[in-house]
């Protein structure tokens, strides 16, 4: 199934009316109508491999990019590939609020890199933001870290070859890393998010809802001691004059 750009600049698209990607601007999986397409004349005249069309998304009404494959030139009209790359991604997410400044400025280029599909990128701040972590931690939380690493692996199910690129990037600092799929940066991300989260999230939550709890504690603890001692001064009798 290709996409056809006609000679008057119009588009066939038999996918048109499902079409659907997750907005880049506004986070929502929204579908997207073509509202802008290369000059027809400029295409036949240069030949491309690979062609830009320019998307609306019907949610917020921001543009969306997307590049096409070429898959053949005509006289009347370019047949273009069904298959897309997005030019831009929705950017990740994670709650940085428990992360020392140095991690979180790693990790925030990390996710930059994984935005913007440069994946090999991605891999690399991954693993300079495992050592941040690692010296911040120090050897017996690593150790830690490690077993949680192993067992996420367990519970999504993760095949051993792309586990084994995963555990190398984020625990062996010697390891050269090599081109990195999308798939593959996909499962790194999940992991690195569980590690951090794991390593300061978890702790950093916890411990401000411990500290909540004891602080409303407290307080309610004082109120109880000065309504007794009220209580005791209204009973005592009073002394004769």
């Amino acid at each position: 199934m290709s996409i056809e750009i006609n000679q008057d600049g119009s588009l066939n698209n038999s996918r048109e009316q499902h079409l659907a990607v997750k907005c880049p601007h506004c986070d929502v999986l929204s579908h997207i109508t073509p509202v802008s397409t290369p000059d027809f004349k400029k295409l036949l005249r240069f030949k491309p491999s690979q062609v830009g069309l320019v998307y609306r998304c019907d949610s917020c009404n921001s543009p969306v990019f997307l590049k096409h494959a070429v898959k053949s030139y005509h006289a009347d009209y370019v047949s273009l590939s069904s298959h897309y790359i997005e030019i831009e991604r929705p950017r990740e997410k994670f709650s940085y609020n428990y992360l020392p400044e140095e991690i979180e400025g790693l990790f925030r280029e990390a996710l930059t890199c994984y935005s913007n599909n440069c994946f090999t990128a991605f891999a690399v701040m991954c693993q300079k933001t495992a050592q941040a972590v690692f010296a911040d931690q120090g050897s017996m939380v690593r150790l830690h870290l490690f077993d949680q690493f192993t067992e996420a692996r367990d519970m999504a199910d993760i095949d051993e070859s792309t586990f084994v690129l995963s555990k190398n990037i984020v625990f062996d600092t010697d390891t050269k890393i090599r081109l990195i799929r999308a798939t593959e940066a996909a499962v790194l991300m999940e992991l690195m998010k569980d590690l951090l989260y794991q390593a300061y999230v978890r702790k950093g939550k916890l411990q401000q809802a411990v500290m909540m709890r004891q602080f409303f504690i407290s307080g309610d603890e004082k109120t109880d001691t000065t309504d007794d001692k009220e209580a005791d001064t209204a009973i005592l009798p009073q002394q004769e004059t």
